[in-house]
């Protein structure tokens, strides 16, 4: 989990406050549709701690979607990412099929 981050903000020495507010500690107890964004060049959240989360995750039997972003950073995840989030919300919140992404050919740079 992403120590040096919660010792910024709650301080020395690591305490049970720090596994309270732990998402890969306390992913068991996650709740309805989730999703992981996951920027390979990400320099706030190292990408490995995402995958602690999609671990722990798959050991508590929870379903997830996960997203990959190669080369993306922490803010800046591009139209693959804005899109995958898009049809997350539409799906889950509106109950509706997202647009088919893939039915018109986009040319390579």
């Amino acid at each position: 989990d992403k120590t040096w981050w919660n010792e910024l903000w709650m301080g020395w020495p690591v305490g049970i406050e720090y596994s309270q507010s732990s998402a890969v500690d306390n992913a068991h107890r996650l709740q309805g549709k989730l999703m992981i964004a996951v920027g390979e060049m990400d320099d706030n959240v190292d990408p490995f701690c995402s995958f602690q989360l999609a671990d722990r995750l798959i050991k508590a039997g929870k379903d997830f979607d996960i997203v990959y972003v190669p080369g993306a950073n922490h803010h800046t995840l591009g139209t693959y990412t804005e899109r995958k989030l898009l049809d997350f919300f539409v799906r889950n919140i509106l109950g509706q099929t997202p647009p088919d992404w893939n039915s018109k050919p986009i040319e390579l740079e």
